[in-house]
């Protein structure tokens, strides 16, 4: 059994921690408001970004899973800057076996359709991807065993943006360009596997990690086969601008090495994901 915090226990957070208890872990998570929490997570209530409250002894493992509340950059700032450094600082006195850092495919920069893989070149290219690199680079400069894992576009329960677009006939697509998607259960079940690797065996884990499902797709192929799964008119295609973001996002991310490690995907493409979720709303 080991002893987990989980700072940041929002939605992912608190699935993460129903598995680790249910495995037998001790978990604690750090909250604002320690009410919200399952009762599987003893609460700590805390701001992550003001001085560090008092921390559990003798912790083991520790997932940093922050979002920015906002898409500003003090936001941004305040959630992988000065969160995880005031985390670091906190635990500096304890002998953790492993930190692991929430972080996005964002920081690669590449638009081309190219695949994308952990040894690719990042480019901070906003004040967004510049915090996320900032956030990893303390992480990787810590004392402290760090993996990063690189998530793409999250989905599933209470993350159906896109399907409530493509229902609402609000969406379009950008033409030849592709995406790379991630259910939210299997992102929990990299964390749980990641962190089982690391009890059997630390030399086993990288430091770093993408988490994409085992099929990156065009974005309109994706929608086209929404609309069709939800019975409505077929979604608006547009040619993508220089300056769009959806353009920036044109690469395709291989996830062998994660599967490498062992994981076996829940989820393994966006029909299995979103078919389920269809099925459920």
């Amino acid at each position: 059994m080991a002893r987990v915090l989980i700072a940041g226990c929002g939605d992912l957070g608190c699935q993460l921690g129903i598995q680790l208890k249910q495995q037998g872990h001790e978990v604690f998570g750090i909250r604002r408001n320690i009410d919200a929490l399952p009762d599987e997570i003893t609460g700590i209530e805390c701001n992550l970004f003001s001085p560090i409250c008092e921390l559990p002894n003798a912790l083991d493992y520790v997932f940093y899973i922050v979002s920015a509340a906002k898409y500003k950059d003090n936001d941004y700032y305040q959630a992988y800057v000065l969160g995880v450094r005031n985390m670091l600082k906190a635990l500096q006195n304890q002998k953790i076996k492993r930190f692991f850092f929430t972080s996005s495919t964002s920081v690669f920069a590449q638009s081309d359709g190219e695949w994308v893989n952990e040894t690719s070149a990042t480019e901070g290219h906003g004040f967004s991807t510049n915090r996320l690199l900032e956030g990893e680079e303390l992480c990787n400069n810590s004392s402290i065993p760090t993996t990063i894992i690189r998530f793409g576009g999250i989905y599933g329960p209470g993350r159906t943006h896109l399907i409530d677009l493509v229902r609402e006939g609000k969406a379009h697509c950008m033409e030849n360009v592709w995406s790379n998607r991630i259910h939210s259960a299997d992102c929990t079940g990299i964390f749980t596997h990641l962190m089982t690797l690391d009890m059997q065996d630390s030399n086993k884990l990288d430091n770093l990690y993408i988490g994409v499902d085992n099929k990156p797709t065009p974005s309109c192929e994706v929608y086209e086969w929404l609309a069709e799964e939800l019975s409505v008119p077929e979604v608006e295609h547009k040619e993508p601008s220089e300056n769009s973001r959806q353009l920036r996002s044109n690469k395709r991310l291989s996830n062998e090495r994660i599967r490498q490690s062992g994981y076996e995907f829940k989820y393994p493409t966006y029909q299995d994901g979103y078919g389920e979720l269809i099925l459920e709303i």
